[in-house]
């Protein structure tokens, strides 16, 4: 302990004296660094999650021009919110943000609450989003611990911990509330945040640009890509999914809606599901139809086969043409559905997945 002490106090002195100063040179142009307003912070962090800052940008520049103040987002409908995060994914944040706006409008007056405890009681808002709004909106001394601060904490002290575990997500968060510059926290969480995004790189980190080099252990033992320390995954599952576009006489399409309970809850898809382990993709198709909307259908040319990779599966979705033989939809398994024409159908939200069949049924002569 009196070791750890001891080098923590090191680490501290170094962050202050050479973190810092070289984050305020070198930090990267971004637009949420520009006019921070607790809003701002809290819609960045959001889509910063699970996302790259290069991929993030302009969803955040074109939904803070649809959605310029927390009141216009609080009084938007969740269908046009889930348009504006399309092709984010994790659209869970969309739906949880939504919700957090209206409690923010209805019991805060419409003002984003400062104490980190309400902030927490929020949907959708974590120890790690609490942290980063709570520091760099409100200047609030709480330290952000997240896949970066994690990778450039376990090199600086070469800890040996597993981060996959409970016990070591709270040894990480306990060293970064150490080394934590009080009345800095917010310049502190993001000069961390940046060393681990431009220099403390998961593969081949630019240690000899690192500002940290000189009280790196992982450096000095040369071996900085060892660490962090984590068991390997799981193989993960494979799905194979079918799924049809129904087409009516006057050159619509049918759609549902999913389920605000399931994974891309409120998105648009083409009807269909999994397929069963003994089962034809053809029979799974016409099955799914018949379980989600009531209709029996004849399937006919195939239109495309999508694959397609989420955090914890990957798919391959075998889309046909279809046409109801009997039985009117009706919402059975999903939340809604209707009938749409193509120059329309991009007006409402859908999965990536669905937004490939939407381009192939688009740019082809089906019709």
């Amino acid at each position: 302990m009196q070791q750890m002490n001891h080098e923590l106090k090191k680490l501290y002195r170094c962050v202050s004296s050479t973190l810092i100063p070289w984050f305020e040179i070198n930090q990267r142009e971004m637009p949420w660094r520009r006019n921070r307003t607790p809003y701002r912070v809290w819609i960045s962090e959001l889509m910063l999650q699970q996302t790259r800052v290069s991929q993030a940008t302009p969803y955040y520049l074109r939904f803070m021009r649809r959605f310029p103040s927390l009141k216009k987002l609080a009084e938007a409908n969740l269908e046009e919110v889930l348009k504006a995060w399309e092709g984010l994914g994790y659209y869970s944040r969309a739906r949880n943000m939504h919700k957090a706006a209206k409690v923010i409008r209805d019991q805060y007056r419409g003002r984003f609450p400062r104490d980190p405890q309400q902030m927490a009681a929020l949907p959708g808002i974590g120890p790690y989003t609490t942290a980063a709004i709570g520091s760099l909106a409100f200047n609030l001394n709480l330290a952000v611990v997240d896949g970066n601060v994690i990778r450039v904490l376990s090199r600086l002290l070469a800890i040996k911990s597993d981060i996959g575990l409970q016990s070591s997500k709270k040894e990480f968060q306990s060293i970064a509330d150490a080394l934590l510059i009080k009345g800095r926290a917010g310049i502190f969480n993001e000069a961390m945040m940046e060393l681990g995004a431009t220099i403390c790189l998961p593969q081949n980190p630019d240690c000899l640009a690192c500002p940290m080099k000189k009280v790196c252990k992982a450096y000095h033992e040369g071996s900085p890509a060892q660490y962090p320390i984590k068991q390997k995954k799981k193989k993960i599952p494979h799905l194979v999914v079918g799924a049809a576009v129904v087409k009516n006489e006057d050159g619509t399409v049918l759609i549902a809606q999913r389920r605000e309970d399931q994974m891309l809850g409120g998105l648009w898809e083409f009807p269909g599901g999994k397929k069963e382990p003994d089962e034809s993709i053809h029979l799974c198709v016409i099955r799914e139809l018949k379980e989600e909307l009531g209709i029996n259908v004849k399937l006919s040319n195939k239109i495309i086969c999508v694959h397609h990779a989420y955090s914890h599966f990957t798919m391959e979705m075998h889309v046909y043409w279809a046409q109801i033989q009997s039985g009117k939809p009706r919402s059975i398994e999903c939340n809604d559905f209707k009938w749409i024409s193509l120059e329309d159908i991009r007006t409402l939200p859908f999965s990536k997945a669905d937004l490939k069949v939407i381009d192939a049924i688009t740019k082809a002569d089906y019709f």
